[in-house]
């Protein structure tokens, strides 16, 4: 296990409309503000895509999730730059191989402006 308590990993993402538009066929999540530009041409990212950012982490560290919070602050929109930085605050060996995990998060526009915030808590499996 290379994760220790107060590590802090960062990373980044542009997301663009063929995004938008694959997770409204997965999503179901067709609001016209999904689907129709606004006058600069942008769509807005589902909530929940934004938030695919932090369980990037998730996938990463073979976390299996039992709770996540997201509050959203604002829009993201077709062409923003979102960059994302988790903290891990709590990280504790269990019994059978097993890591319980807690992490923190927010995310930024290319502005500096915070999009999301919330955390992540769950088991890692190891070998």
């Amino acid at each position: 296990m290379d994760l220790q308590i107060g590590d802090i990993i960062r990373f980044e993402r542009t997301f663009t409309k063929k995004d938008v538009a694959m997770f409204t066929t997965v999503s179901k999540d067709e609001g016209d503000h999904h689907t129709e530009p606004d006058e600069l041409g942008r769509l807005v990212v589902q909530g929940l895509l934004t938030a695919t950012l932090p369980t990037k982490v998730g996938g990463d560290y073979n976390v299996l999730a039992r709770t996540m919070k997201f509050e959203f602050f604002r829009p993201v929109f077709t062409g923003d730059t979102i960059s994302c930085e988790v903290t891990i605050e709590e990280l504790e060996k269990k019994k059978n191989n097993r890591f319980s995990i807690m992490a923190t998060f927010t995310c930024v526009n290319q502005h500096e402006k915070e999009v999301l915030s919330g955390y992540f808590a769950g088991v890692i499996l190891t070998d």
